[in-house]
């Protein structure tokens, strides 16, 4: 007997921590049990091929909105060349829409709706040991005959019997490990399917420790918590904190999901210690109007957000991710664009603008008439309109997340960016503007590489610049480029280098022998110096504006661990160019 975990996960570096929960839980069963990890960028011709060289009398599938559609497709293609396997779905984007689903597909024994780990070990009783009938399973929704059945809910498990997932790391090479201290949410937010589920529960604090230390030992570069709200339980986020805190490998990075205006002066100030890059946390604004936060039952008290995001960044040691949501009840398009200034004037190291996904089992799908709330009937059920925004709105959203995307969360602009903004009277009206030009100009849809975005953005620019501020802007764009890549291919839009050539060829040789910029380069000479570094002349200083004349040093060893910028010092080249300090 083989029964297939089958997981088709968005990416190839994520992981799907169910399908392994679900094994470890039914350790009893590990030799019957195998499992599969695939893509949606997959053929699913592959996918059909390798499940059928498998072989398996069982095939269960981990069902999410990113998936739904080519698992789908992939069942009632597995049915037709292996008619004898029989074929089981489970995950949020079935458990709430099962008997559905059965009438649908013909071919599915039957969908395990809910949580699983039990679920799944009770029907390897049925499977492997004949010991147990399907109708004596919890959680099911199953095919017998022409009849579709429902078995009772069963006890939540304790989450500290689910054994620790993760055997060795070798297969998750290059991967987000995802890893769980705490299910459920205590929250009843609308949108949000955790909000179905209201108990809470933990995995033993020692336990979580000693999982830690297996991926700190083994220098594992990012661990994910997937909990709802990790910070909600303030003694249990403390005790994880203060171990990677004191346990920490200089390496690895931990994410986690928080509710900022819980946290205290105790958590920040653990915080403000840790290592640039230990942790890294996303934190759920989703709107500022506090008709839509009452609506959606969201309980955020805005000042203390504002106040902790601005604390946790003060020593910008920490990468903070904030989210809104639009398309959210009572939020139209100019409270939309009011949210947006508001987070945006936070100064998170990313901006995600979402749009609102309807889940089946969720409040916000059972009050979707109320909203006049029109929905896409395919996953992810993005929101098209309702009656406070309309789709023409939301499509000029739409325009404005990707411009957020290019020119905000890629880090690639940050000085052109904040000088562009003088020209605006808000951020919005900036992403804004830059969207009606991409897609005045049929940009939207062309590829560009990072150089055409920055010769865009220059010409964009330009209509809102005086001479001599497009000049700065243009040095600007240059030191952005720099910060980040060693290009060696000068680009056009940067000013000639020619006449500083000779000093700069200078300073490589000298420094081959001091050592006064470089020590960490002990070996190398002055061209492998020139090759592995930068040195770019500038007419005003690129951050302050300040006329002055100086060379700026891009060192690529040293990078700030959370944005990878270069680290940037002021040369001494000339008496005239003399300059002391360091940028960063």
């Amino acid at each position: 007997m083989k029964i297939l975990l089958t997981a088709i996960n968005a990416k190839y570096i994520h992981s799907n921590l169910a399908v392994y929960d679900l094994r470890a839980y039914c350790r009893e069963y590990t030799e019957q049990i195998e499992l599969a990890e695939y893509t949606i960028n997959h053929n699913p011709e592959h996918i059909l091929a390798d499940i059928f060289r498998r072989r398996p009398q069982v095939a269960a599938f981990s069902c999410y909105i990113w998936n739904i559609v080519m698992v789908e497709t992939l069942i009632e293609e597995i049915r037709k060349v292996l008619p004898e396997t029989e074929l089981w779905l489970g995950g949020p984007e079935v458990s709430y829409r099962a008997e559905e689903l059965l009438r649908r597909h013909h071919c599915l024994k039957g969908i395990m709706a809910g949580e699983g780990e039990s679920t799944l070990c009770q029907l390897m009783e049925y499977y492997v040991k004949h010991s147990r009938k399907l109708s004596e399973v919890q959680n099911l929704v199953y095919r017998d005959g022409e009849e579709i059945h429902r078995t009772p809910w069963g006890e939540m498990l304790a989450l500290s019997d689910i054994p620790f997932p993760y055997e060795n790391l070798e297969e998750f090479e290059n991967r987000i490990i995802y890893y769980e201290s705490s299910r459920g949410c205590p929250f009843s937010c609308s949108y949000c399917l955790s909000s179905v589920e209201k108990k809470l529960r933990f995995r033993d604090t020692d336990m979580v420790k000693r999982e830690l230390q297996f991926f700190l030992d083994r220098k594992t570069a990012q661990v994910k918590f997937v909990d709802r709200t990790f910070n909600v339980w303030h003694e249990h986020a403390m005790a994880v904190w203060q171990y990677i805190y004191e346990h920490d490998n200089g390496i690895t990075n931990f994410h986690f999901e928080i509710a900022a205006d819980l946290l205290n002066e105790e958590e920040l100030a653990l915080m403000k210690q840790m290592r640039p890059g230990l942790i890294q946390l996303e934190i759920g604004v989703q709107s500022v109007n506090e008709r839509t936060l009452q609506e959606i039952r969201r309980t955020t008290h805005m000042d203390k957000l504002r106040q902790t995001v601005a604390a946790i960044r003060e020593k910008r040691n920490i990468h903070v991710h904030l989210d809104l949501i639009a398309g959210l009840p009572y939020e139209d398009y100019d409270s939309f664009c009011h949210s947006f200034n508001e987070v945006y004037a936070m100064e998170p190291d990313q901006l995600q603008l979402g749009f609102l996904k309807v889940l089946s089992g969720t409040d916000m799908e059972k009050r979707a008439d109320e909203y006049g709330l029109v929905f896409r009937d395919m996953p992810p059920y993005e929101v098209l309109f309702t009656n406070w925004i309309s789709f023409e709105e939301l499509l000029k959203l739409k325009g404005v997340e990707e411009m957020v995307e290019v020119y905000y969360n890629s880090a690639q602009f940050t000085a052109s960016m904040k000088l562009l903004l003088r020209c605006f009277e808000t951020p919005f009206a900036m992403y804004a503007a830059l969207a009606d030009y991409y897609e005045q100009r049929g940009l939207t849809d062309r590829k560009q590489n990072r150089v055409d975005r920055y010769e865009i953005l220059l010409e964009f620019a330009k209509a809102y610049l005086r001479q001599e501020q497009t000049e700065r802007f243009r040095e600007c764009l240059v030191y952005d480029l720099y910060l980040r890549d060693n290009m060696k291919n000068r680009p056009e839009f940067a000013p000639s280098a020619e006449p500083y050539k000779d000093e700069i060829k200078e300073f490589y040789r000298k420094e081959a022998g001091e050592r006064r910029y470089l020590p960490e380069y002990e070996g190398c000479d002055g061209k492998q110096l020139a090759r592995m570094t930068h040195v770019e002349h500038f007419s005003r200083h690129p951050l302050t504006g300040e006329e002055q004349e100086l060379f700026l040093l891009f060192d690529y060893k040293n990078r700030n661990p959370l944005s990878f910028e270069a680290k940037v010092t002021e040369l001494d080249i000339g008496k005239e160019r003399h300059r002391n300090g360091e940028l960063r």
